[in-house]
């Protein structure tokens, strides 16, 4: 019995990981208002100098965001923007960038 309980949840923790990780599309837009000053309101960047948003993998996005929040990555333009954004915000980020059509 307990060999089954243990199993059951084995099988379950990816179900429920995926779950708590799904990201809020309507929250990331709120939040992205600071983001399309310079990735454009529907994450399309007017200028070759910053990357579109739009369409990028969700996996992406999470990655290279905490990687500018957490000093990884240094962009003294992109170190400010997301500095005190929590991992529910670049969650949420990333759910609604990924979820609009690419250019």
């Amino acid at each position: 019995m307990k060999t089954q309980l243990i199993a059951a949840t084995l099988l379950a923790l990816p179900l429920l990981a995926g779950n708590a990780l799904a990201g809020d599309a309507a929250a990331g837009k709120t939040k992205a208002t600071t983001c399309i000053a310079c990735h454009g309101p529907q994450g399309i960047s007017p200028n070759d100098q910053w990357p579109n948003l739009a369409g990028q993998k969700k996996g992406y996005l999470v990655k290279q965001i905490k990687a500018f929040r957490d000093g990884e990555r240094e962009d003294p333009l992109m170190k400010p923007m997301v500095q005190n954004l929590t991992d529910e915000d670049i969650e949420n980020l990333a759910e609604y960038f990924s979820g609009l059509k690419g250019s």
